[in-house]
Formats: structure tokens, C-alpha cells, sequence
């Protein structure tokens, strides 16, 4: 695989011979700046690689990919850019762009936009797939009500990601309390959200008999959380994907017109080209407004 990316075959024999490998454990290779590999017979790979990727070392050396791989199941980070994948290990050569920094081709961002909120929107988008994979199928994929309810828990998720980053909450407070408060493999999620959002449209003087560590979120007037919605079920992976939209976006730096890219994210993915709904970034917008009305509007 380092070969196919460009890795002078001299290195990697070095690392074949354990010349550059910093490894201690057989099932490992760790080659400074490059990566931190390792094969296991484990099923349960997404706790084993939260923990490898934020080892001392990982930091220390420079690693740019922490992998971890059962050859049914490939997970890997880019620690540089937060990317992660998960996959089954025979689609490995459909993401072959993940890796291609090692080939010196970094993922380009559109210039005049802000990359936190593309990051955004794609780990929303990212979510909302397995989401929906999980709650929808053939029968209910078309149910107009359904779809409506997703967008308003999209709604209250996105809230949430801005309130625990704008001093609202606390800081990290709601994608922390899930991680602490819930199963890894995501079974009893949707009540802790579904418990969670009766708080935060509880005042505090109507709050009975209630947990410390739900307690500490505040009410939160406006009718956001009023409709009796029940949030949809979770997986091991979506679970985790919700975590890293929490703990690994900064959403005080990203911009509330994103707003439309996230909704889109509810639509079939068949449908969302098909049905025109495309996210219109903020500088293409103000491309066609501000030479239309903005522009006069201002010298005024």
C-alpha cells in the first residue's frame, strides 16, 4: 500500500525490517510522520482506535494516519485534517484519495470558503446517511412526516453543537455528556436525547427529581424543543460520528447560513441532485446579491 502511494521501496524495506519501525507489539507499525498501523482480531475496532490516535506518540512523531484494521473492517483518522474513514476492508481501493497526501496531493478546499464550514456540513452530511440507513427503509424512505421530524432533530442537534461552543453550555457539555452518559454501541441514544430535549424545554422551576449532570443544562425558551419528536435510533458508528461533530468542530467559528447544506443532508441522496438542492455558499450568494440590490443598499 506504501509502495502504491510513492514510498521509496529503500524506505519501506526499512520498515519491513524494523529498521524505522517503532513498534514494540508484532501487530504494529508505526513509521515517524507517516502512520500508526495495526491489526487485530477484535470486532469492536472504534474504541481501540479513539484510543491509539491520541497516544503520546502519535503527536510526538508526527503521525499523519492512524489505521486499524481486522481485514472485514478498515478504520482509519487523518490527524492532520480530522478526516476519518469506515469502511469494510474490500472497498479500501474506492477511498483511495483518503491517503493521498502521502502522495504530496492534499485535499484542496474551495478558496473563499471557510473550511469549517465545509468540515461541517460533510460530517453532518455524514451523519445523517447513517441515520437514516439505520431508521429508514423501502416503506417509510417517502414519509413526508418522517422526514419532517429528522429535520427538526437536525435542528436541535445543530443547536446544541453551537450552544456547547457559544457559552450557552458548557463547554463541550452535550457531545461529553453523550459520550459519558450513553452506550458505545448507541442502543439507549436516542432516550438520552429524547430525556435531554424535555429538560431543555423544562424551566428550571418546573424541574423535578432530575440528574446532576443533566440538570447543569439550562432552559432554553423559543419553542425549539416544545413538539413531542422522538429522536431516531443509533449505531456504533453514528454514535461516534455525532461525538466527533461535537469534539472535533470548533462551531463558534462556523457560519449559521450552513444551515440549508444540513437539511439537504435529510433527502435521499438519490433525490438531492435531482431535486436542485444544492448548497449555495456565502460567497456565491453575495456574488449575485450584492451587484443586485446590496451594493446600492450600502452606499445608501
Amino acid at each position: 500500500m506504501l509502495l502504491a502511494y510513492g514510498h521509496r521501496k529503500q524506505s519501506v524495506t526499512r520498515l519491513r525490517s524494523g529498521e524505522r519501525n517503532l513498534a514494540k507489539n508484532p501487530d504494529e507499525v508505526i513509521w515517524k510522520r507517516q502512520l500508526y498501523f495495526k491489526s487485530t482480531d477484535n470486532t469492536e475496532l472504534h474504541h481501540e482506535i479513539d484510543r491509539i490516535k491520541n497516544e503520546a506518540l502519535v503527536e510526538r512523531h508526527k503521525i499523519r494516519f492512524v489505521i486499524i484494521t481486522n481485514f472485514d473492517q478498515f478504520l482509519a483518522v487523518d490527524t492532520k485534517t480530522k478526516d476519518t474513514l469506515d469502511i469494510e476492508f474490500d472497498e479500501l481501493t474506492k477511498y483511495f484519495d483518503f491517503f493521498l497526501p502521502w502522495a504530496g496531493m492534499e485535499k484542496a478546499v474551495y478558496r473563499g470558503e471557510n473550511p469549517a464550514d465545509v468540515k461541517a456540513a460533510e460530517k453532518m452530511a455524514q451523519l445523517f446517511d447513517l441515520i437514516r440507513a439505520d431508521n429508514f427503509n423501502d416503506d417509510n424512505r417517502d414519509d413526508t412526516e418522517a422526514l419532517h421530524n429528522l429535520n427538526v432533530f437536525l435542528t436541535r442537534l445543530l443547536f446544541c453543537f453551537f450552544a456547547e461552543d457559544t457559552e450557552i453550555f458548557g463547554a463541550n457539555q452535550f457531545s461529553e455528556s453523550i459520550e459519558s452518559h450513553t452506550e458505545k454501541d448507541g442502543s439507549n441514544l436516542h432516550e438520552y436525547l429524547d430525556r435531554l430535549f424535555l429538560i431543555l424545554n423544562t424551566p428550571d422551576n418546573k424541574r423535578r427529581e432530575i440528574p446532576d449532570y443533566l440538570a447543569s443544562f439550562p432552559y432554553v425558551n423559543g419553542g425549539l424543543f416544545s413538539d413531542d419528536i422522538f429522536s431516531p435510533h443509533f449505531s456504533t458508528k453514528s454514535r461516534k460520528i455525532l461525538i466527533e461533530c461535537g469534539s472535533d468542530l470548533d462551531w463558534s467559528d462556523i457560519n449559521p447560513d450552513i444551515f440549508g447544506s444540513m437539511f439537504q443532508a435529510v433527502v435521499h441522496t438519490e433525490q438531492r441532485s435531482d431535486m436542485g438542492q444544492h448548497y449555495t455558499s456565502v460567497p456565491n450568494i453575495m456574488k449575485v446579491i450584492e451587484p443586485l440590490f446590496l451594493n446600492d443598499l450600502k452606499t445608501r
